[in-house]
């Protein structure tokens, strides 16, 4: 397995970044580009990184927000899987700034094979799409700082992730994890049948020291979980709660992880 981060919030030595996820994921003889970031800048540094993303077998949207997906202007063609809820208008609550996607479903459609769907998706023997995750923990996805058009909370109910399977457990990939990192493990164990958890890696969304944090942290340590990756839209303050128990390091561009 093995994962090179193509677009993150840190630069790397001749890489550029951007507040944005891209990584391109490769397992198996399968290979995957998990999110496009929010400008052409994954192609760039894909580019100096001596990969080819014409090798890949699908792209995988975690989610529909513009940091996520806009980059999905500067590709055409191929097989592109998202969960149907990805193409909603939706903005920040506080200054109603849009921060959906550029591209309408229809003008995806035009570029791409689309796939969309809520249920869990099988990409290959090893490779797992989560589909739409339930929200079953009473410390995740409570509050949200995102509304839809019509002014009602939107919970990013399409937020998804991938489930790699090895021989040492689930290897859980996400965006940004707005469902909740337990959350979305559990939904991995669920659909897989598998309940060792090898690695968890992508955006957290943990912005503080809190009981989300806490909990969190308790459960991946409840679970024995060697790697424990977080980046892009994980905070310092729950970085650093992180780092007391877990080796963590700082994801950077240009960064290759070999498992």
């Amino acid at each position: 397995m093995k994962v090179s981060i193509l677009t993150d919030n840190y630069p790397g030595d001749n890489t550029g970044a951007e507040h944005g996820l891209s990584y391109f994921v490769e397992h198996n003889g399968t290979k995957i580009l998990f999110d496009t970031g929010q400008s052409a800048l994954f192609l760039q540094n894909a580019f100096k990184m001596n990969i080819d993303l014409m090798e890949r077998n699908l792209i995988i949207l975690s989610h529909g927000h513009f940091d996520h997906g806009n980059g999905l202007a500067h590709l055409t063609g191929g097989k592109l899987l998202c969960h149907p809820g990805c193409f909603v208008k939706r903005y920040r609550t506080i200054d109603h700034t849009y921060i959906g996607l550029k591209n309408s479903r229809d003008e995806i459609a035009e570029k791409f094979d689309l796939i969309t769907g809520k249920a869990p998706y099988r990409v290959s023997d090893s490779v797992l799409f989560l589909g739409e995750i339930p929200r079953i923990t009473d410390f995740e996805s409570q509050h949200t700082a995102f509304s839809f058009e019509d002014g009602t909370a939107d919970f990013v109910a399409d937020d998804s992730a991938i489930a790699l399977q090895t021989e040492k457990g689930l290897f859980v990939i996400t965006g940004c994890g707005h469902a909740g990192i337990v959350n979305t493990l559990e939904q991995a164990k669920k659909v897989t049948g598998e309940q060792r958890i090898y690695g968890i890696m992508g955006g957290f969304h943990l912005k503080e020291r809190d009981r989300q944090t806490i909990e969190t942290i308790n459960y991946l340590k409840k679970n024995r979980v060697k790697h424990v990756i977080p980046s892009h839209c994980t905070a310092l303050p729950a970085l650093v709660a992180f780092s007391e128990i877990f080796p963590i390091q700082s994801v950077k561009t240009g960064d290759c992880y070999t498992f």
